[in-house]
């Protein structure tokens, strides 16, 4: 029997999956890392460890199946987008730590460039808004502060990738410095229309061509693993951004299908076929993914901050000791009792679009509880994942009746309550199938056709909290 190992390389954790022909999942491994913070609103990585953490846990799976690299199909690559990495060609060590997509070092570059009328361009390139969370900038930053670096890019010493690239070097010792569409897609660099590196944009940011990786479909072999990897050469056959790759498995392949991934942010995107849709209400258009030469597009809403929130009363607070007592705590009391949390650490993503915003906590009093903050915490999820919905539905000129959820930080039913929407919770061995797709396998489909007036409320202070965040509640 022939196997497929999945990589996926996150925020916050490596990981490997081991499939078998059927897609069923046979073993999983999983590994944090470290988050650094040098300063307010800089995030980063350490590029070795990201490597060591995904090579270890593609070993453990292997080994706790039981099976050799020569019974593998192939392997597939996932991975946190945007996040930048510049490395020496020669050693193939790093320039600098990798610069997370959470990370709003580059605003005033971004802010620089509107200043400079830039702002329609990039949009109309690219499908992005301008701002610290794409790649571009980040680059610019570390050629702008790494002694030589630019110079050195320019004679073809180093290299540029997002995550994915920098596993592909890493799994085939150097060999090879490719990326997909979905990750360019990502980087204010590409043009989504003619599916090339833009020569306008480059020279803007002042990033020179020979940096940049070579940019593939998302489905089609394009090298062999080193030997000594997993002991065996494997094809390596499949990449793509960690949120296409979530709309591609559940299998939103017709216009208008929208899912959302509650990871360590929140990112809803609705596929939309082979038309670039531009949005009218700060959202983005991005590549979904190539296959067979069809390049298809999404719209995408991005929160920076979901499920980072509960990690951050973890390992900031102190006021729970693992990420699965959030739930138990956040249940023990009815409501937030008038707290409201904007989890804006990292500045706010769709549709404000504001990197200077900041995270802002309300309504305290002497009763308020632990528990009630992390209430408040849970709550603030499902109202950023709203007011993109909103944005969606506006775009699309449609409701959204909808909504197919994936990853660890769900909390979908005040997202109904406020919303009136399916949500619908894939899993790879379910027990009923969704009567609109026969190729998906869903559970846990729940209906809201109610309004609840108290949840409506407590979004419509959350809002004003937002605005107090971003330091204009004298606007509203």
């Amino acid at each position: 029997m022939s196997f497929i190992l999945t990589l996926d390389q996150g925020t916050t954790s490596s990981r490997a999956i081991l499939f078998d022909h059927g897609g069923n999942p046979v073993a999983m491994a999983q590994q944090e890392f470290s988050q650094i913070f040098p300063h307010p609103g800089w995030v980063e990585h350490d590029p070795m460890e990201i490597w060591a953490s995904q090579e270890a846990v593609a070993r453990e799976v292997l080994r706790t199946a039981g099976i050799r690299a020569a019974d593998l199909a192939a392997i597939g690559i996932t991975n946190q987008r945007e996040t930048t990495l510049v490395w020496d060609r020669r050693t193939g060590q790093p320039l600098y730590n990798a610069i997370v997509w959470q990370d709003r070092r580059t605003a005033d570059i971004c802010e620089q460039l509107r200043r400079q009328g830039a702002e329609e361009l990039f949009r109309d390139k690219t499908g992005l808004v301008l701002d610290p969370y794409f790649s571009g900038t980040k680059v610019k930053w570390i050629l702008d502060h790494i002694p030589d670096a630019r110079a050195r890019a320019r004679r073809g010493e180093l290299a540029f990738g997002t995550v994915d690239s920098w596993l592909i070097w890493q799994i085939t010792g150097g060999k090879k410095h490719l990326t997909d569409v979905s990750n360019a897609a990502r980087t204010l660099l590409f043009n989504i229309h003619s599916g090339e590196w833009d020569e306008d944009l480059l020279t803007l940011l002042d990033i020179p061509r020979e940096l940049l990786p070579e940019v593939r479909s998302s489905s089609e072999v394009y090298c062999h693993s080193r030997p000594d990897f997993l002991d065996g050469a494997v094809p390596v056959s499949g990449i793509a951004g960690d949120q296409q790759a979530a709309l591609f498995g559940q299998i939103c392949h017709r216009p208008g299908m929208v899912k959302n991934t509650y990871g360590t942010g929140c990112f809803m995107v609705m596929f939309t076929g082979e038309q670039a849709i531009t949005s009218r209400n700060n959202l983005l258009t991005t590549i979904a993914w190539e296959r067979d030469g069809r390049k298809t597009f999404a719209l995408e809403g991005s929160v920076f901050v979901a499920g980072a929130v509960v990690q951050w009363l973890r390992d900031g607070l102190g006021i729970i000791r693992s990420s699965g007592e959030i739930e138990a705590l956040a249940a023990g009391v009815d409501n937030s009792d008038g707290v409201f949390f904007v989890p804006a650490f990292t500045g706010l993503g769709a549709p404000y679009w504001d990197p200077h915003a900041r995270g802002t906590i309300t309504g305290m009093t002497r009763g308020t509880t632990r528990a009630h903050i992390a209430r408040a915490a849970l709550d603030s999820i499902a109202h950023q994942t709203v007011d993109v919905l909103k944005a969606m539905e506006a775009d699309a000129g449609m409701a959204i009746s909808e909504l197919r959820t994936d990853g660890g930080a769900q909390y979908l039913e005040l997202e109904g309550d406020l919303a009136d929407l399916y949500e619908v919770d894939p899993y790879t061995t379910a027990a009923e199938r969704d009567p609109i797709d026969e190729d998906i396998e869903v559970v846990d489909v729940a209906w809201v056709p109610f309004d609840d007036v108290p949840s409506r409320l407590a979004y419509r202070d959350e809002r004003r909290l937002v605005a107090k965040a971003r330091g204009m509640l004298g606007e509203i």
